[in-house]
């Protein structure tokens, strides 16, 4: 059934009160997008049950409860330490055909009850009118519809306010994160300005959602995104990685650590992104050929290994499904003795306890098709993990680690099967037997013996913005923290946790540091990235008879951090050239630096990263200021400047 059946705020906050999702160490909530829905029922008979057909994005949904049930979940999750995430969808509202108007809602869109425009009849360009998506190219899924729902024109003055002021009524009800939906189908341009928008009025963690790849699938743009947009993503990779090899059995635990190498050297911030074995747009990970017992070592791993783990609701409870609304049927019931229920709140305290499964880094001490065995490391903390998916019990010996000489017992106290260990004196671990379907988790905790950073919050912003730092060691007196040589201001400090703000810095790139009050630097974090300014709503940059040879696109690079520091290397592009403009007119949305006189050129650049420059001088533009320091005596002409493309026509590049 598509339509709604049970499942509101009311109902959340009972489980959170009668003790089941804190005692299954719940620290986070990510809910449906809370915001009110359409109420028409689309013809193939789905009711907008999922929250993704927004409405009226400063209104609550109904069916989940109104702004006081909001507000109260918010409160008591907060009295039990859990933080709320929500799921935020800018890219579309709702189903819409552009020849039907009576068409499901029309994709009608309201600010607090005011009509803002429908989709057909749009006359005020709030959406795009390219058709639906093939998914052809990265192009094609931005700027056309996402199959029939009406895809946003985030250009447009009207629909970028509007969905700004959305997320900043919801950040101040209280919510501690947000999953942008379909990060993959709007411009990377304006995702920043999203994204600096909410960092700047309040930095809470924020993550992509539905970058899709598929079993196996490796996409450079997926890393990029996630290493340039100031956003997290759903890590797509391993999640299919962990699947294929315990639910599918068609790959091996090498390819695992392949992957987990692979993705360590492509994230920046690896332990940032967001880790899961199943969710709402996939088959259920326990089903009729994968046993609890698969479903039991995946979530050990998924736990224990790099990563913010993230678990579907039901999972503990074994749910099973195939698409949707299989994979989203209501709970069965709330047994907490389920041996999944019993691993995951182990282990969530395991991950509270040591510092090591947040912040740490991932060494393979044994390995081979049906066997991993694997360590992380933060500072003296450690915790190595042994599965055995086979049907072969392995003598393991000769295996090194970090652990320091002693006894070790299964953290899991053998709720799979698990057994002591013994590591000696040279650290290395006595022989021993892992049985098949065993997974073990041996842990040690070690007084900090110094600062040390594990991880820096967002990692990027301007001058003013505020950042966390957490990790150990830093001591209960305040300190210093550098970026670079300067000194920030310091908001709060504690041993494990450090709130500054951004010092007066020119853009690039900086290493943050802790010194104690006794003078002891901490390790430098680096790449924390200071913008030039707040960045306002995209500009987009066109330019007209640009020819080129197979292989060879057009970039563009300038003189602030932004755009490159004229560095060719991370020029912005490529540029698109099918679906607003098509060749030989190329286009790109990009994020820009108020209040900025800045200058630029376009480049060409081949398949082999040869380049060819614009000639001439290089070319200018002023900047607007953000919104709200724009002097409310500009005339209308500038103020329309403010939000327009920036059309640029040359000459072939040369």
């Amino acid at each position: 059934m598509h339509k709604y059946l049970g499942g509101d705020w009311q109902g959340i906050i009972e489980k959170i009160e009668n003790g089941y999702l804190t005692d299954l160490g719940v620290t986070a909530l990510w809910i449906s997008q809370p915001v009110e829905n359409v109420y028409a029922v689309h013809p193939e008979g789905y009711t907008s049950y999922h929250g993704y057909w927004a409405k009226d994005y400063k209104k609550t949904n109904p069916f989940y409860g109104d702004l006081a049930d909001f507000q109260q979940l918010v409160e008591v999750a907060h009295e039990k330490r859990m933080k709320i995430i929500i799921d935020f969808t800018p890219n579309h509202s709702s189903p819409a055909l552009e020849t039907d108007p009576n068409y499901v809602e029309n994709g009608a869109i309201y600010d607090n009850g005011t009509l803002l425009g429908n989709y057909s009849n749009d006359d005020q360009g709030l959406f795009h009118h390219n058709g639906g998506t093939d998914f052809s190219s990265l192009e094609d899924g931005i700027y056309r519809n996402l199959y029939d729902l009406a895809d946003y024109n985030l250009q447009n003055e009207t629909i970028d306010q509007y969905l700004k002021e959305s997320i900043k009524h919801w950040l101040d009800l209280g919510i501690d994160g947000i999953r942008v939906d379909a990060v993959k189908h709007m411009s990377r341009g304006w995702q920043e300005t999203l994204v600096n928008h909410i960092y700047t009025h309040q930095p809470v963690f924020t993550f992509g959602g539905e970058w899709f790849l598929g079993k196996g699938e490796i996409d450079p743009k997926n890393h990029d995104f996630a290493n340039e947009s100031g956003m997290s993503l759903l890590d797509f990779r391993y999640g299919q990685a962990l699947r294929s090899v315990l639910k599918d059995e068609d790959a091996t635990w090498t390819d695992f650590h392949e992957m987990i190498e692979h993705t360590s050297a492509s994230y920046d911030e690896v332990n940032d992104q967001v880790t899961f074995i199943d969710n709402h747009d996939m088959s259920r990970f326990t089903s009729s050929t994968t046993s609890k017992t698969d479903t039991e070592m995946a979530l050990a791993v998924l736990l224990t290994s790099r990563g913010v783990p993230t678990i579907y609701y039901g999972t503990e409870q074994y749910l099973t499904g195939e698409g949707d609304p299989e994979n989203r049927k209501p709970m069965p019931g709330f047994d907490q003795n389920t041996k999944a229920y019993q691993l995951i709140s182990k282990l969530s305290a395991l991950r509270q306890a040591n510092p090591a499964l947040g912040f740490g880094n991932t060494t393979e001490r044994w390995i081979n098709q049906d066997v991993y065995i694997y360590e992380r490391k933060f500072g003296d903390h450690v915790v190595v993990t042994a599965v055995n998916s086979g049907d072969t019990a392995y003598n393991i010996s000769n295996m090194q680690t970090a652990l320091p000489s002693g006894n070790y017992d299964d953290v899991l106290a053998g709720l799979l099967n698990g057994n002591s260990i013994t590591v000696n004196q040279d650290q290395q671990v006595n022989s021993f037997e892992l049985v098949p379907n065993e997974v073990a988790v041996w842990q040690y905790t070690a007084e900090s013996n110094g600062p040390s950073i594990g991880h820096v919050g967002p990692m990027v912003g301007q001058q003013g913005n505020d950042i966390t730092i957490t990790g150990e060691g830093f001591g209960s007196s305040n300190g210093n923290v550098f970026f670079g040589n300067e000194t920030a201001e310091v908001k709060s400090w504690s041993d494990s946790e450090i709130v500054v703000t951004i010092p007066a810095l020119a853009a690039g790139k900086y290493a943050v540091t802790v010194e104690t009050s006794s003078q002891v630097s901490s390790n430098n974090y680096e790449g924390f990235e200071i913008l030039t300014n707040q960045l306002v709503p995209p500009v987009r940059f066109v330019v007209d008879n640009a020819e080129t040879d197979y292989g060879t696109s057009i970039y563009l690079v300038g003189n602030t951090q932004e755009l490159g520091n004229w560095d060719v290397d991370i020029a912005i592009g490529p540029f698109f050239n099918q679906v607003m403009y098509q060749y030989p007119s190329w286009y790109y949305d990009i994020g820009v630096p108020a209040g900025q006189e800045i200058e630029f050129k376009f480049i060409k650049k081949d398949s082999q990263g040869n380049v060819t420059w614009e000639s001439g001088t290089n070319r200018t533009y002023s900047t607007p200021l953000p919104q709200e320091q724009t002097p409310s005596n500009l005339t209308g002409e500038i103020n329309l400047l403010k939000r327009a493309m920036l059309l640029i026509t040359t000459p072939p590049l040369n």
